[in-house]
């Protein structure tokens, strides 16, 4: 588990040269995850329950492109 407030690279960012890169953190109550390339702009926060579904329906939309 994250220690509050620390940001990590996610596992699953993509790119050859690194450059699609997601972080996430444990903020307090909430999951966030935010643009590693602008990481002083605006991130985006769910509640626990509500970030699983939220990470499946984004694998589940990229399976279908595929």
């Amino acid at each position: 588990m994250l220690t509050p407030n620390t940001w990590r690279k996610s596992s699953f960012s993509g790119g050859d040269q690194g450059d699609a890169c997601v972080e996430v953190a444990h903020l307090d109550t909430h999951i966030g995850i935010r643009d590693s390339k602008t990481p002083d702009r605006a991130a985006l926060t769910f509640p626990p329950a509500a970030f699983t579904p939220f990470i499946e329906s984004l694998k589940f939309e990229g399976s279908a492109r595929s």
